[in-house]
């Protein structure tokens, strides 16, 4: 086994990435950085259990771990695909495509977004001698160390680290969130870091849980729209803001589009006691252009499909008192 993760340190160390000085800065080592942070994120999903055969999807959730790794390191206003090193990775030697059934692998291929990749290709997967490597924890970290430490400098190297155990402490907290259902997540087992890292992890797993029940679809007024990367219009609201609830349960959830989620905490729409948009009438006051927004008023809201996860009456009336503008 040792002389099998030698082998893998030193193919994770010596990856194929394009070392152009003038286009890559002094964060990623003068070389583009997109081979290890798919890499980065694919681990950090095997050890949260979010990846448990070997078998890595091209899917949207990894995709946004992926984003957020690039948003994290690189220049505010670039980005970078997922799709990209997904295809290109073959040339490691250990990571294999599987393509779509009528659709043969082809070398050459210009793959710009993750929803083209996914027509082409159902994953990848590993070396089997790689893949039990990865699964266990000694051998998994000390390949994350080889990329931290080949493809980063060594003031970037905590930041990239610290952003591993937030994504998988906030799949954890977002297993905890979908599992427990009106019981108390057992926050003891997530929330063990420093403050900061703690607030990361809650944010991102709160956000997770609540835009996978209601399937990136707004609540209010039911727009669902992805990017070609996966990016998503809708957030996570809190119906009772957390600074006075302290309440991540789905039931105090909701997923809105950027326009509701802003008109929800101004309490200019609400959710009445039939589940009903609510509207305020202060929409039209001031010279407003509503807009689309009055259409919406006494339609059904959209709901996650058990019931066990429907924004609860007790949070939405206390919305209802305490936010939503009567007049």
């Amino acid at each position: 086994m040792c002389g099998k993760l030698d082998y893998y340190l030193q193919l994770f160390s010596a990856l194929r990435t394009d070392r152009n000085r003038n286009r890559w800065s002094a964060e990623t080592c003068f070389q583009a950085p997109h081979k290890p942070f798919l890499l980065l994120s694919i681990l950090d999903a095997i050890a949260s259990s979010a990846i448990t055969k070997n078998f890595i999807e091209p899917s949207f959730e990894l995709a946004e771990t992926f984003a957020g790794y690039w948003s994290l390191v690189m220049p505010l206003g670039t980005s970078g695909s997922m799709s990209y090193p997904f295809y290109h990775l073959e040339s490691s030697g250990f990571w294999h495509l599987v393509s779509q059934p009528g659709n043969p692998h082809e070398r050459g291929r210009t793959i710009g977004s993750v929803k083209l990749l996914r027509k082409y290709y159902l994953g990848a997967r590993f070396d089997d001698d790689l893949f039990p490597l990865l699964v266990m924890e000694t051998s998994r970290e000390r390949l994350r160390s080889a990329l931290i430490e080949t493809y980063f400098p060594p003031a970037v190297r905590p930041v990239v680290s610290e952003q591993a155990v937030i994504n998988r402490s906030a799949v954890t907290y977002e297993h905890e969130l979908l599992t427990t259902a009106e019981q108390k997540p057992h926050y003891d087992t997530v929330f063990d870091q420093k403050p900061d890292i703690d607030k990361k992890v809650r944010d991102q797993g709160f956000r997770k849980a609540i835009v996978k029940l209601y399937e990136h679809r707004c609540a209010l007024c039911g727009i669902r729209m992805l990017t070609p990367e996966g990016h998503t219009i809708v957030e996570a609201a809190h119906i009772v803001p957390w600074n006075e609830s302290h309440d991540d349960k789905p039931q105090n959830g909701l997923a809105l589009c950027r326009l509701c989620h802003w008109s929800f905490d101004k309490g200019l729409m609400g959710v009445g006691q039939e589940y009903e948009v609510l509207i305020s009438s202060a929409v039209r006051q001031d010279n407003n252009f509503p807009g689309h927004m009055e259409t919406l008023s006494g339609r059904g809201i959209f709901k996650p499909c058990s019931s066990n996860y429907w924004p609860g009456q007790d949070r939405l009336d206390v919305h209802r008192k305490k936010i939503f503008r009567k007049t």
